[in-house]
Order: structure tokens, then C-alpha cells, then sequence
């Protein structure tokens, strides 16, 4: 890789203004330059940057795009950093990133009518939640708190509240972004309207979002957590409610308040549930009937909003976290049409049970999806998979590298779950778990509003700045 030419970094330095906070650029090897400037998530993708950069205003965001088109570099935003391709730090050597850290204002329109909150970019769940707190108010999003809203309101941002609320995404009303010529625009559904759908699913190929408008709810008055464990050695008893967890989570007509997971871990499963209202409510529900419960591994807790929260993220924490590794991740989406049998899943479950693993950081979790989120049409948002009933993701952690046998482990078990499917439809896989090894990222994550996508980049990034491994490229010319 070559490093950053004079002029791209003169150009940069002059945006910072002398600012010894502001850019870094390839070459470095302190510990600092790694932990602080690039801190990687997952240590099995690991990128050099032409130049890391931390602007501060949307005029300085808008002029390190200039810099990074005259000199024919690409460039991607960082939020959070959560990628588990790293696609903030360009997915590649020689891109250049854009760290919005400084851009974590939260402002709450307090109007009885709006109660909009105005958000940075850069800001992280966590905080934002924080910041809400005094207001009353929440919006859907997922529970890790170390996530980027940059990242998360532009790729879908699924969590336990979006059965209830829809996904991060739709309640975003308004954006400011800076786009491939440099411009500081707003983007909303009357305003550059093809942009705004674009970003709403596909944002790193677009342009960099700085601020979002979002549309806010009160925050539920209390929450329920429910959680059942079952060891391998009740195997018939595991299978027997995954059929039913699958069934529950597809039916059309599930009570919204519910957000649900099935996670096979290291030493059996887990179902968690979580439902916004009270335990008196959840159990007139009838969802508590269909839930496995007798016995002490059931625990069920009613906790407030925030505590909630806090307890979310603590749970969070033992899985992936913030914490930087090398790890491997496979994931898929599952409609009500591709169900599996008792027996497949048995047979599943057993294979697990014995597979080699390489490792005993592992999870494999099935995360409930539809509800409000299926209530928006396919093509309202750049959003492809309106039609999913739950996701499953696999991750799996090493010390010092992925192994080739852990690889395998996914690899296989993703391939097992594949051979269960129809074959003759498409799938897809939900654009937040990123997977670099997929064959056709692009058509897996947006699916069925790919083309638009490409007509729209296109129109607005014809030279395909905004650029990581698996983003939408730019429709060609029947000449080129």
C-alpha cells in the first residue's frame, strides 16, 4: 500500500488547522496509534487507513471528502466502530476514516407535537439513552451500548423493541450528510428524497450522515426480562421449544410488546424474552404459557426502563461487547416459509452438540424480527428485509487468531441451516452482521432494492468514494 501523498496530506492537515487531535495518518506502529486511532473490533480483518480523521464540524467533513476525491482515495465513516468487517476503517488498506467521535450532541425538542431528538453521528446507544432518560423518551435500537447510531440508524438497527416500535431506522425523519462532492445537504422524504431512502439501509455508500432527526416514543413505564436455560442433556426438551420459540416468533398476529431470542451456547441454550409492560400483563398475555417454564432455570424480573437498559447492556457485555478480538461470524434470515421440522432441528442441535469448535467463546442466537418492522413496505427504505421472522447470527471467538476449525464449525453449521431452506429462493442476511467471506454481499443485504440502489449511487457517487468491500456500487453505463 502506498502511503498518503503529500498533497492528500497537506490537504488534510490543512482541515485540521493544526489541531494535534485531528488526523493520523499510515505509517504509524505505536500502541497508541493502533488502540486509540484504529481500534479494530475484530482482530481477523486488520486495515491500515491512509489517514484516520476526527473532524469536528460538517464543513470539516465536507473538506476531508474533497481532500479524499482529489487524490482518488476512498473513504468511510466510523461510528462505533462495530463492524465486524471494520468496514469503518474502510474494510481495506488505503481508505481514509472518518471518525465522527466529536459529533455526539443530543438535543430533544421538547414540543408536545415533535419530541424529535437531534442526534450526532457519532454518538453511542449507551449515551444516547442516557441523555433521553430526563426527557421520558426512547427509540428502538439494539442493547450493545457501545454501537454507533452512525452505523446503526443507516444499515437497519434491530433490537428486542423493534417488534414494538419498527427498526432504528424508521424513526429516523431527517439527516444532514455530507455527500460525494462535498456538499452539507438535508435529506428527508420531501427533501433529496431518493438520497434519504438510499441512506436508510445503505448509508456507508452514500455519503456521511453528521446529524439525524429521529422520531421519539415515551419510553415504557416498566419491562419485563424472562430467561430459561436448558442443558444438552434435556436435548428433546430443547428441540421441542425451539419448534414452538420458531412458531411463536412467526405468528402474524404475535403481541408487539415481546422482543425474543433462542441462543445455543457452550453449555446448552437459552431463551430470552423481553416485554414492555408489566409482569401482570405479560402473563394475560398468554406468551408466558408458550414459554418453557417448571423448574429453577426459569427467572423472570420487572425492572424499569433504564434499569432495564443497564442490565441489557451488563448481559451484552459477556458476549461480544466492545472488547477487541479476532472472531468469525456467519448469519441468515429466515421468513415464515423456511421453518424448520422437529426432526431438522434435532438433528441440528445434536450436530452442534458434538461438531469440534476450536474454541468455547461461541454463540449461535436466533433474534426474533417482524411486527412493526414488517409493516413498512419492502421498497419504502433502502431496508430489504421486511419479511423476516427472526435472524440467526453465529459468532465465535479466539485468543490469538480464528482457527481454521473454528471457521469450520460456523462454515458447516451455516451450510447445515442452508441445506434445510428452499432452495430456489433467496435468503439474504441482515447488513449489520456483516460477513466479508459472503459471495455476493451486495445482493444478500439488499436484495430485491439492489438495483435501485445502484441507480441512486450512481446519480450521487458516481465514483464510488464512500467504498468498503460490500457496499452498493455505482450502475454502469451500458458503454463502460
Amino acid at each position: 500500500m502506498a502511503p498518503a501523498t503529500l498533497a492528500l496530506q497537506d490537504c488534510l492537515n490543512k482541515v485540521c488547522s493544526g489541531r494535534n487531535d485531528c488526523v493520523r495518518f499510515d505509517g504509524h506502529s505505536s500502541l497508541e496509534y493502533f488502540t486509540q486511532w484504529l481500534r479494530p473490533l475484530n482482530l481477523a480483518y486488520l486495515f491500515t487507513p491512509t489517514a484516520v480523521v476526527r473532524p469536528k464540524t460538517a464543513a470539516e467533513v465536507s473538506a476531508v471528502v474533497k481532500c479524499a476525491a482529489q487524490a482518488g482515495v476512498k473513504v468511510q465513516a466510523k461510528s462505533g466502530g462495530h463492524s465486524y468487517g471494520n468496514y469503518g476503517l474502510g474494510g481495506q488498506d488505503g481508505s481514509i476514516s472518518v471518525d465522527l467521535r466529536n459529533f455526539q450532541d443530543v438535543w430533544v425538542n421538547t414540543s408536545a407535537s415533535s419530541w424529535q431528538a437531534h442526534i450526532g453521528a457519532g454518538g453511542k446507544l449507551g449515551d444516547i439513552d442516557e441523555k433521553l432518560v430526563p426527557h421520558k423518551r426512547a427509540f428502538a435500537h439494539g442493547i450493545c451500548p457501545g454501537v454507533g447510531i452512525g452505523g446503526h440508524a443507516t444499515i437497519g438497527g434491530l433490537g428486542p423493541m423493534s417488534r414494538m416500535w419498527g427498526s432504528c431506522l424508521d424513526h429516523v425523519e431527517e439527516v444532514e450528510v455530507v455527500t460525494a462532492d462535498g456538499r452539507i445537504l438535508r435529506a428527508s422524504n420531501t427533501q433529496n428524497s431518493d438520497l434519504f431512502w438510499a441512506l436508510r439501509g445503505a448509508g456507508a455508500g452514500f455519503g456521511i450522515i453528521t446529524k439525524f432527526v429521529m422520531k421519539t416514543h415515551p419510553e415504557p413505564v416498566q419491562v419485563v426480562d424472562y430467561i430459561y436455560n436448558f442443558q444438552y442433556s434435556h436435548l428433546d426438551e430443547m428441540v421441542d421449544f425451539f419448534v414452538g420459540w420458531q412458531n411463536l416468533v412467526a405468528d402474524p398476529n404475535l403481541d408487539r410488546r415481546l422482543g425474543t431470542e433462542f441462543t445455543l451456547h457452550p453449555l446448552g441454550a437459552r431463551v430470552s424474552a423481553t416485554w414492555y409492560g408489566t409482569e401482570a400483563e405479560f402473563k394475560k398475555s398468554g406468551i408466558f404459557n408458550r414459554l418453557p417454564s417448571g423448574n429453577d432455570s426459569i427467572a423472570i424480573r420487572e425492572d424499569t426502563w433504564i434499569g432495564h437498559l443497564y442490565k441489557a447492556a451488563q448481559k451484552e457485555a459477556l458476549k461480544l461487547g466492545d472488547i477487541p478480538n479476532p472472531f468469525y461470524a456467519r448469519s441468515l434470515g429466515f421468513t415464515r416459509r423456511d421453518l424448520l421440522s422437529r426432526a431438522q432441528t434435532r438433528e441440528l442441535f445434536q450436530w452442534v452438540d458434538s461438531a469440534p469448535k476450536g474454541t468455547l467463546a461461541w454463540f449461535i442466537i436466533f433474534d426474533a424480527s417482524g411486527g412493526k418492522v414488517a409493516d413498512v413496505a419492502t421498497n419504502a427504505t433502502a431496508y430489504a428485509h421486511r419479511d423476516k421472522s427472526f435472524f440467526y447470527q453465529s459468532y465465535a471467538i479466539n485468543v490469538l487468531k480464528v482457527s481454521s476449525r473454528t471457521k469450520a464449525f460456523l462454515d458447516n453449521f451455516h451450510q447445515k441451516l442452508l441445506s434445510y431452506l428452499p432452495a430456489d429462493e433467496p435468503h439474504g442476511t441482515y447488513p449489520g452482521y456483516v460477513d466479508p467471506y459472503l459471495a455476493n454481499g451486495q445482493q444478500e443485504y439488499w436484495m430485491s432494492n439492489l438495483p435501485a440502489l445502484e441507480v441512486i449511487k450512481a446519480k450521487w457517487d458516481p465514483n464510488d468514494i464512500f467504498h468498503n468491500p460490500q457496499s452498493v456500487r455505482p450502475l454502469l453505463k451500458k458503454s463502460e
